[in-house]
């Protein structure tokens, strides 16, 4: 026979059973892989290219989170993807260093080109470096479409600005807080310079009247690494999701598709495995 104080204990038992199952962590979709990475891989369709492929030949399905390399890096620390791919060498170094990161691998790289107004107004494409290019481009007054969203490219920026001396405050220079693609919708219509990526410039370029008025070569070089998630922080993680789509990428069949991927008949990134 069932006392009231019988009953009470059960049922409290029954909650505190419930809550125990309800604040143990979540247990990682064996089928699912999820990837932070940066907008410019998202916006210039190479992920649509190459993901299809892979989870065709490995069973898995990989959801995508494109964000700035600071927001990317950060869910990686905070256990929230089970692999993350950015471009912001320092960032991810550190990364690595906190433990967070573990087997970084380069895969590819594009670079950066300043682009702005047909015309020019600051007269930068006879200039021998970035830091110069942005020199006249503050020197001038003009109009500067900054990310300012802590991504790769942001950060990029900030390091040329800085080696150039010059505090990014002057009049024109605008932070939107974007990804690149915005960004470059926003600079188009005011006719601004801005930092972009090649391959997102490349892939929106027919909807854009603005030119590469600065090319650096090397100097403004743009390496991809992917990033597995240390197990010891987060062992309930898709390691084994992460760690196939990671061997998958740098594969002679990945690296391949890498350097076929075109817009427009233009190449958008290369492949840099082994290299």
């Amino acid at each position: 026979m069932f006392t009231v104080k019988r009953l009470f204990s059960l049922v409290m038992s029954a909650g505190l059973a419930v809550s125990m199952i309800t604040s143990l962590p979540a247990k990682a979709d064996d089928h699912i892989v999820k990837l932070a990475t940066t907008t410019s891989t998202e916006n210039s369709g190479l992920l649509g290219y190459l993901l299809p492929k892979f989870e065709q030949e490995s069973g898995y399905q990989v959801q995508v989170i494109a964000t700035g390399t600071g927001k990317a890096l950060k869910l990686g620390s905070q256990g929230d993807v089970d692999v993350v791919m950015t471009h912001a060498p320092a960032a991810e170094a550190k990364f690595v260093e906190e433990g967070y990161g573990i087997e970084p691998r380069g895969i590819m790289e594009n670079d950066f080109v300043v682009l702005g107004p047909k015309n020019d107004p600051a007269k930068i494409r006879d200039s021998k470096t970035a830091e110069e290019a942005f020199s006249k481009i503050a020197g001038t007054k003009q109009t500067f479409i900054s990310r300012g969203d802590n991504s790769g490219t942001h950060m990029k920026e900030l390091a040329i600005w800085q080696n150039a001396g010059i505090q990014p405050d002057f009049q024109g220079y605008t932070s939107v807080g974007q990804g690149m693609g915005k960004t470059l919708q926003m600079a188009n219509e005011l006719q601004g310079y801005t930092l972009s990526d090649r391959g997102t410039y490349v892939a929106y370029k027919n909807k854009l009247d603005m030119a590469v008025d600065f090319d650096g070569g090397k100097t403004l070089a743009n390496p991809y690494q992917i990033m597995l998630i240390n197990p010891k922080k987060y062992p309930d993680l898709n390691h084994k999701g992460a760690q196939a789509l990671s061997n998958w990428l740098i594969s002679p069949e990945a690296q391949q598709m890498i350097n076929s991927y075109r817009v427009n008949g233009e190449q958008l990134f290369k492949a840099t495995y082994g290299k």
